[in-house]
């Protein structure tokens, strides 16, 4: 190659070079999708550690809940409500569940699966940190679940919000994770 003159790239291999860059810039998550938003979300936090049998669906659902508690996220957590139990009653229930859990679920969190969740399933939350558990129903929501997995919140005092299940274990797995027999 002379001197001033530059590398010459085929025809086919610049094209080739240009397809390429067009793919992986494609194939890269935009920032906000939901993988990326998940990825950051579950990066920025403790794992959840699970106990029962989950539904995907359950579970994500789930995950979300505690993550938003833990980031004084009210707004985003309310938007994890089933849609019978109106917003302002969801918003109510988000601020209640901040303010009661939102020390514990910061650190390490155990949620206990009940029962079979093909539909819906409860759910015990266990905050070691703080020593608090909490319970609540998640379920398919809309005309035949269309709308995916939400949780059901309809606790606007916060005695309601932060009262602790009576019928729970102390410790996760401790009914082997069923409430029946």
């Amino acid at each position: 190659m002379k001197a001033g003159t530059g590398a010459r790239v085929p025809v086919g291999g610049a094209l080739l070079a240009g397809v390429l860059a067009a793919t992986l810039a494609g194939c890269s998550s935009a920032d906000g999708t939901a993988d990326t938003r998940y990825a950051r979300d579950y990066s920025g936090h403790e794992p959840l550690h699970v106990v029962g049998y989950p539904s995907a669906g359950s579970l994500g659902v789930t995950q979300q809940l505690v993550w938003r508690i833990a980031d004084d996220s009210a707004d985003r957590l309310a938007a994890l409500a089933t849609g019978d139990g109106g917003k302002d009653h969801a918003r109510r229930t988000a601020t209640n569940w901040i303010k009661a859990f939102g020390k514990g679920a910061g650190g390490k969190v155990t949620a206990d699966f009940y029962d079979e969740g093909s539909e819906r399933q409860t759910v015990v939350l266990y905050f070691h940190g703080t020593g608090q558990t909490k319970e609540f129903d998640v379920r398919l929501d809309g005309d035949a679940g269309e709308n995916g997995w939400h949780v059901l919140m309809d606790e606007p005092s916060m005695k309601e919000a932060a009262a602790k299940p009576a019928w729970a274990p102390a410790t996760p797995g401790g009914s082997g994770s069923t409430r029946n027999g």
